[in-house]
């Protein structure tokens, strides 16, 4: 099929909720690439990211942002003004809900956005995880809130994916092809490492440490055709999370390293010398200087 002005349609689609209901899982599904980093800690997300699904017919541009939460921090509020300016302009609204968890913040997430004036659709996710009672009866408790259309899937194993894209592409409108078809994301490659490296932490540290974690690209250099040399700094906000990065003798600094090295590999298609240093940056969430060297812009 061509890509004519009367035949092909395209649009923004923002995917919202509150932590930690899957909505890095969906958009990677949605683009067929790993665009952006995904963990089961809440607020993994921290920016606004794009990614770029393309067909012969449609092109959708859908915005991850991070999940809707009370912040505590400047980068928290930083976070939440990020998806609020993640919904200005946009064709579809997409609100994700975890299907077996669904709580009074979801609820409350699902009530405020049915006002915008926008199409909208209530996305219950993590269906594989739960029974078909159980998810009737969620359908139904959401049945009376004004949404275009409420599409149970499953993130993770695909379910009804298809089904959920023909009805996003069924609400854009005829417009231009606004990337490349190879065009996946318009994050730049310094800071898809750093989130790469980021999500191995978060992978592996335990649960009062994560939060505390931002990571700096501090180098990336070329050496030959087949081998790049990256150096990153992860900062934490006290000694004691130092400590546990670093592992005893090294041994978690290692395994970050080695998880992260394997990724930037599949992603730059070349081999990787990645060194990585730990340092203390006390209560750099509520820094606005360091909250900009570590790629959080706009602030």
């Amino acid at each position: 099929m061509k890509n004519t002005e009367n035949n092909f349609v395209s649009g923004f689609a923002a995917i919202v909720g509150r932590p930690n209901v899957g909505k890095s899982t969906m958009m990677n599904a949605m683009v067929g690439e790993k665009v952006a980093i995904v963990s089961n800690r809440p607020q993994t997300t921290r920016n606004r990211i794009m990614g770029v699904a393309t067909e012969k017919d449609h092109q959708i541009v859908f915005l991850d942002t991070p999940g809707l939460h009370k912040p505590r921090t400047k980068l928290g509020e930083y976070m939440v003004k990020s998806v609020q300016d993640a919904m200005d302009g946009i064709d579809v609204l997409l609100v994700l809900v975890d299907v077996s968890d669904v709580g009074p913040q979801d609820r409350a997430i699902v009530e405020e956005m049915a006002a915008r004036n926008v199409k909208k659709i209530l996305v219950l996710n993590k269906t594989d995880i739960v029974d078909e009672a159980k998810l009737m009866a969620t359908i139904q408790s959401f049945s009376a809130e004004k949404y275009d259309a409420i599409v149970p899937i499953s993130a993770r194993s695909g379910k009804n994916m298809d089904k959920l894209r023909s009805l996003i592409v069924s609400f854009l409108p005829q417009g231009p092809k606004y990337f490349p078809d190879d065009m996946m994301t318009d994050q730049p490659e310094r800071l898809i490492c750093a989130e790469i490296i980021r999500e191995k932490a978060l992978l592996h540290l335990r649960e009062e440490v994560p939060h505390g974690i931002g990571v700096e690209m501090m180098r990336i250099q070329k050496l030959s055709e087949n081998m790049t040399e990256i150096h990153a700094t992860i900062y934490c906000e006290r000694a004691s999370h130092k400590g546990i990065i670093i592992g005893k003798q090294g041994a978690m600094l290692r395994t970050i390293g080695a998880e992260s090295r394997r990724d930037i590999e599949n992603l730059l298609g070349t081999r990787i010398n990645l060194q990585l240093w730990v340092k203390i940056r006390e209560d750099w969430r509520n820094r606005m200087d360091d909250l900009r060297t570590l790629g959080y812009e706009n602030i």
